[in-house]
């Protein structure tokens, strides 16, 4: 099993309450003297294999379920898929368009089982809410050629923020027999009032490839990354919000990857050729054997007959 993961991770506390901000942050490689159960939670996720989160949070919910909204909101899971009842598409499940049981569609903006009081965005935003999806269908199509998108805009009191997610799932391809790519955009808009906006970007990107080859046997690589950037651009009817939030996106999806596979991949690659050759056994010359037949004789010469 290989594990690819940065020294560093960010693990964001994002809450949908209006009038919040949206990114409280823990670092945990400063972690307090005295730790409480959702930082040694925290650190037990951060050594644990990637691609099993659901399976490791099960378990960590079932020691401390007192502490089971918090972690949920503090841990990033694969993303997960549900098709709107009204218009029929795809779309995805998270923190984010989830009030108790139930999950709002971006499409049809209602929530799946129906709930009356299930918190929705202003009407001003909602329509910024149903242009982002339609754009960012289409980016998706674009760079992902596949897969499932989907755009959660919700009210602050100075301005608002948004979630932008997209997974795509892999199987029976030529090289990876099982695998998954989910990227969480969570940004957080403050308007300044003089025709600029502060963009506050956190991106997590979650990577899993399994490969089932008779060569190379059952192997896993899969990891999870963290990054930030915070941006203040201005505001005009050739840039408005979602042409600067999306700009944002693309320029950190393609750092992220060209990190993940330059880096990441790469290094692991460098590191596991360094420990096993694979184009044969070494060879042996006659002075090695010469030498070894040597030392064996010795060794018989110098051990004592029993009895």
């Amino acid at each position: 099993f290989l594990w690819v993961q940065p020294g560093e991770r960010f693990v964001q506390d994002c809450r949908r309450d209006r009038g919040r901000s949206v990114h409280s942050r823990t670092r945990i490689g400063t972690m307090a003297s005295a730790p409480d159960p959702i930082t040694s939670s925290l650190s037990i996720m951060r050594r644990m294999p990637p691609n099993k989160i659901e399976q490791n949070l099960s378990g960590l919910l079932n020691l401390i379920p007192d502490q089971t909204d918090e972690l949920l909101q503090r841990v990033d899971q694969p993303l997960e898929e549900a098709t709107c009842s009204v218009t029929k598409k795809k779309y995805l499940l998270c923190d984010y368009n989830r009030d108790g049981d139930s999950y709002r569609s971006p499409w049809s903006n209602a929530y799946e089982p129906a709930l009356d009081d299930g918190f929705q965005p202003s009407d001003a935003l909602r329509a910024m809410e149903v242009d982002a999806n339609t754009l960012y269908d289409s980016y998706r199509e674009q760079y992902y050629e596949g897969g499932v998108s989907s755009v959660y805009l919700w009210d602050l009191d100075t301005g608002f923020a948004g979630c932008f997610l997209v997974k795509k799932t892999v199987q029976g391809h030529a090289f990876v027999s099982d695998g998954g790519w989910d990227s969480i955009h969570v940004v957080e808009v403050t308007e300044k009032g003089d025709g600029k906006a502060t963009y506050k970007l956190t991106s997590t990107l979650m990577l899993t490839m399994g490969v089932q080859k008779a060569s190379v046997g059952d192997s896993n690589l899969s990891g999870c990354m963290t990054k930030q950037k915070e941006l203040t651009l201005p505001v005009t009817e050739v840039k408005p919000h979602i042409v600067n939030i999306g700009s944002m996106i693309e320029d950190m999806e393609i750092d992220m990857r060209s990190n993940m596979d330059n880096l990441y991949i790469q290094k692991t690659r460098e590191i596991v050729n360094s420990m096993r050759r694979v184009t044969g056994a070494p060879k042996q010359g006659q002075n090695f054997t010469a030498n070894l037949n040597a030392a064996v004789a010795a060794h018989g010469a110098s051990r004592k007959v029993d009895g």
